[in-house]
C-alpha cells in the first residue's frame, strides 16, 4: 500500500487537473453549447434545417452548465488544498509531496484534455513528463532514514 502522504499528494493532482479542466469547460469559448447540440442532435431532436432565430435549448442550458463547471472548479481547488496539506503532513519531505502532486497533475491533464477536449501532446511535452517521473524516482528512493544513518 502507498504512504498515505504519496496518496494525498496523487490526488492533489489529480484535483487540481480536475479544477483546471472544470475552470477551461466553464470559461472556453462554447465547448459547453457544442457538446449540448451534439447531444440535441444524436438524442433527441432530429432535424438538420432550423428557421433563423429559433432558439434550441442550449442557448440557455450552456449558462447553467457553466456555473456548474465554475462551482465545480472552486469545489476542486478546496479539496485539492486539503489534500495537499494531509499528503505534506504525513509526508517526509515536501519536496517528495511536491513533484509527487505536479507529477500526478501532469498525467491527469494530459489524461482528463484527451477525454474530454480531444488534445494529443507533443513529444516534447513528453520528454518533459519523463524527465518529471526520473526526478520523482530519484526523490522516492533517495529516503530520509537512509540519509539520518550516514549522519551517524
Amino acid at each position: 500500500m502507498l504512504f498515505p502522504g504519496v496518496f494525498y499528494a496523487l490526488l492533489a493532482g489529480f484535483l487540481g487537473a480536475v479544477a483546471s479542466s472544470s475552470a477551461k469547460l466553464s470559461l472556453g469559448a462554447d465547448y459547453l453549447k457544442g457538446v449540448c447540440e451534439t447531444g440535441l442532435r444524436t438524442w433527441g431532436e432530429q432535424r438538420k434545417f432550423r428557421q433563423p432565430g429559433e432558439t434550441t435549448a442550449c442557448d440557455w442550458l450552456h449558462i447553467p452548465l457553466r456555473l456548474l463547471c465554475g462551482g465545480l472548479l472552486f469545489t476542486c481547488n478546496a479539496v485539492m488544498w486539503t489534500f495537499l496539506a494531509k499528503a505534506l503532513r504525513y509526508s517526509s519531505s515536501s519536496t517528495r509531496t511536491t513533484v509527487t502532486t505536479t507529477a500526478s497533475n501532469f498525467v491527469s491533464s494530459a489524461f482528463l484534455g484527451q477525454l474530454i477536449f480531444g488534445e494529443t501532446q507533443i513529444a516534447l511535452w513528453w520528454v518533459g513528463i519523463s524527465l518529471t517521473f526520473s526526478g520523482l524516482v530519484v526523490l522516492q528512493r533517495a529516503a530520509p532514514n537512509d540519509r539520518a544513518r550516514k549522519d551517524e
